[in-house]
């Protein structure tokens, strides 16, 4: 079996982390744009630029912090249970993983013999029994840093693109509609990377992506032009 490429080995990272990048920083465009609509002129392009980038780098660390964090208390609950595993008798374990495989369908006879089999090598029937008895997540892969690394340049990446035409043409009139195109265009781009990951449906990767993105843009339109009309 071929190793897994980068996009594969950090797919969540990315897409977690660039479709919220993406989803919040075009949410002030948005919101910017709905406000506009209700005729509230205050709110400038200079404003979108302020609180974009402000949010960006915000939330971009908070998500790779979170990604982080959520990624150590994922291997610390596992260590714990792995240890409790290892503290056991060979035929506790066999015993646990025999019933855990008869969840999964297999029947009492079979089951035995496959724990059986499985608990000559202890390591390795200590994780199947982690994953199909306590659905436990095997903390394989990168380290934790790296995750919260990759989550956080993602949301960077794929954020700074809705805010972008406000850097290049801050005070044209039609800059909100060219963020908006880019904003489709990035989350597409998105929708390609895990196509390219999953090799799923490139129609269905793209499609959820932009369908998703346009309902959350719409809110935060909406939310913008209700909250400039209570002005």
């Amino acid at each position: 079996m071929a190793a897994p490429t980068l996009i594969q080995t950090f797919l969540r990272q990315i897409t977690y982390g660039g479709n919220d990048g993406i989803i919040t920083t075009f949410a002030i465009v948005a919101g910017f744009a709905g406000a506009q609509a209700e005729g509230v002129a205050e709110v400038g392009a200079v404003a979108v630029l302020i609180f974009g980038m402000a949010n960006l780098i915000a939330d971009g660390f908070s998500m790779g912090l979170g990604e982080f964090l959520s990624d150590r208390s994922t291997r610390a609950l596992w260590r714990g249970r792995a240890a409790r595993i290892d503290r056991q008798s060979a035929r506790e374990t066999q015993t646990d993983l025999a019933a855990a495989l008869m969840t999964e369908g297999l029947s009492p006879e079979a089951a035995a013999r496959a724990a059986e089999a499985i608990a000559t090598s202890p390591a390795l029937a200590r994780d199947m029994t982690l994953r199909y008895r306590d659905n436990a997540e095997t903390p394989h892969g990168a380290p934790p840093a790296l995750r919260g690394l990759v989550t956080f340049a993602s949301f960077l990446a794929f954020g700074l693109i809705p805010i972008l035409p406000f850097f290049l043409a801050p005070d044209h009139p039609s800059t909100p509609w060219v963020s908006a195109a880019a904003t489709l265009l990035a989350l597409a781009l998105l929708g390609l990377l895990r196509w390219r990951a999953t090799r799923e449906s490139a129609a269905r990767a793209v499609g959820e992506t932009l369908i998703l993105g346009a309902l959350c843009a719409a809110l935060a339109f909406g939310a913008g032009n209700i909250v400039a009309g209570l002005g």
